[in-house]
């Protein structure tokens, strides 16, 4: 115990104060950097880039030459990917560093939204748009973060209800073109773009909208709901899937079973489960589609 102590008393006398403020600096830019991106899609390339970086130390210390090599070239490589490919999210960086909002909203605390008050609002905007047969839009944040398709619609940030999504899709308003992004349990934007998805086998028959909801889960983990203008049908975008015709019922099922936090998932931001797909039928009788 003697030589633990002496080794780590010399240990400890390398270090001065200049190099202890230096380690808390890079501590604090990597925790702001993590909280900031937190919300984007940029922490799920985060994981790829720390995964590939765990994989390039083990071949170096199993002195796998050939291994290491390769990756250690695509490591290198990756850095220059990830400013390409993050530069909506270091814009919104840069805008946030210049309106004075970097160290609130690194250190804004994150609360689990009421996930059964907001699906029951957004079911029952869903099934009242149905019925008029108003075209709506409405994507869902789950683990994969949405801020850079908020930054391209209205900023909102109201509590979800759904008087205000119906009021915010109802033609003739400003706002009734695009979609709605729905993030940390408020409606955070709206006439936000959602990117097209391109598949060659999608059905004709998909407008806009439904292709829209279509690129939207191909890219991210979102839930997206879509209400057709010319049929009034309910649609669920999942995961690449477009599940239509769906019943208010079969709606709020699936919802709840997407969107309702497990068990020790609100302190856990980094590393998630991802929430299981219920199954649901597909007629669309309309009902009041409330959860208790």
């Amino acid at each position: 115990m003697g030589d633990l102590f002496s080794w780590f008393r010399e240990y400890v006398a390398f270090f001065s104060v200049t190099d202890l403020i230096d380690v808390a600096v890079v501590t604090l830019g990597i925790y702001f950097l993590l909280r900031l991106v937190r919300g984007t899609r940029a922490i799920q390339l985060i994981k790829g880039f720390v995964a590939v970086a765990i994989v390039v130390l083990v071949t170096g210390t199993l002195n796998l030459k050939t291994s290491h090599w390769i990756l250690s070239v695509i490591l290198q490589n990756w850095v220059i990917a990830l400013i390409i490919l993050f530069q909506p999210e270091l814009r919104m960086l840069v805008e946030q560093i210049g309106r004075g909002r970097f160290l609130r909203d690194a250190f804004r605390a994150s609360h689990a939204p009421d996930a059964v008050s907001m699906i029951n609002e957004v079911v029952r905007a869903a099934r009242r748009l149905s019925e008029k047969k108003i075209g709506a839009l409405i994507a869902i944040e789950r683990e994969v973060g949405l801020n850079d398709i908020v930054s391209t619609g209205r900023r909102v940030t109201g509590e979800v209800s759904s008087e205000l999504l119906q009021t915010i899709f109802h033609p003739g308003t400003p706002m009734h073109d695009g979609g709605v992004v729905i993030q940390g349990g408020q409606v955070a934007a709206g006439m936000c773009l959602f990117p097209l998805s391109n598949r060659d086998d999608a059905p004709r028959s998909y407008g806009t909208r439904h292709r829209a909801a279509l690129g939207l889960s191909e890219l991210t983990d979102a839930v997206v709901v879509v209400v057709s203008e010319e049929t009034g049908t309910i649609s669920l975008a999942l995961q690449g899937e477009l599940h239509g015709n769906i019943s208010v019922e079969a709606l709020k099922e699936r919802l709840l079973s997407l969107l309702q936090p497990e068990d020790g998932d609100a302190t856990r931001w980094f590393w998630r489960r991802e929430a299981p797909l219920a199954k649901a039928g597909t007629s669309n009788s309309p009902s009041s589609g409330e959860v208790r």
